[in-house]
């Protein structure tokens, strides 16, 4: 008998829906001081769904702080998300800081400076 083939799109759907809940529930559920305002900026899964990849950053806080609290509340959203997603495997969750924002404000500080620059020695 021919095995029945997922959805292609069904990884990206699964990684949405996460990325969604996550928002609400680190908002609502998780009570630690050391997170700040995060937002929830990308998800990447595995092909097994086992594990998810958190990509997020910070409006307030330290990153580093605001990782280490999240990454403690991992196993708690684990939990959390067991109970809203209709899926046989909730994936481990991994936080990670993602820096591509403060990157480009770099960037975009680095062009301002050298445009302003030029126009003094023009």
């Amino acid at each position: 008998m021919p095995r029945k083939r997922a959805s292609p799109n069904r990884n990206v759907r699964i990684a949405d829906q996460i990325q969604r809940d996550l928002s609400e529930l680190i908002q609502r559920e998780v009570k630690d001081p050391r997170i700040g305002m995060v937002t929830i900026q990308n998800v990447e899964l595995t092909p097994d769904y086992a594990h998810a990849k958190i990509f997020f950053t910070t409006l307030t806080g330290d990153p580093v702080a605001t990782q280490a609290a999240l990454s403690h509340a991992a196993g708690h959203l684990h939990n959390l998300l067991f109970k809203r997603l209709q899926i046989h495997t909730v994936p481990t969750l991994h936080f990670v800081y993602d820096e591509t924002i403060a990157h480009a404000v770099e960037m975009s500080r680095l062009i301002d400076h050298a445009n302003a620059t030029r126009s003094k020695d023009d």
